[in-house]
């Protein structure tokens, strides 16, 4: 039997601290639409469409996200693309308004409602 000191549980257990406070930090930072969809579960796809529809729902707030820039890998070429960047709140914000015609978009909308506001 391993005392429960040993090193490997130390490291094992300072591992786990830091990962909780690089996740409050990363959850505090702002993301594209897209990735907030992600994040909570749906499909590329779908997050593809729905931040569409956010975006234009965003104009309607007047919400104006976070520019910047980030790269993307083609061909082992990373080219420079310009993002927009919403923080945790704009991005609930915009849900709240958002209507989708389509019932893939309003079920995904629902369940990201309901991931939000949890």
């Amino acid at each position: 039997m391993r005392h429960p000191s040993t090193r490997r549980s130390r490291r094992a257990a300072g591992r786990a601290r830091r990962a909780v406070i690089r996740d409050r930090a990363r959850a505090n930072r702002p993301h594209s639409l897209a990735s907030h969809i992600v994040a909570r579960g749906e499909s590329a796809e779908i997050a593809k469409s729905v931040s569409a529809g956010l975006r234009t729902a965003a104009k309607k707030l007047g919400l104006a996200g976070k520019a910047g820039r980030t790269r993307r890998t083609v061909d082992g070429r990373g080219r420079l693309r310009k993002v927009v960047r919403y923080t945790a709140d704009q991005f609930r914000a915009a849900l709240a308004v958002y209507r989708p015609r389509k019932q893939a978009y309003v079920a995904a909308r629902t369940r990201l409602l309901a991931e939000v506001t949890a």
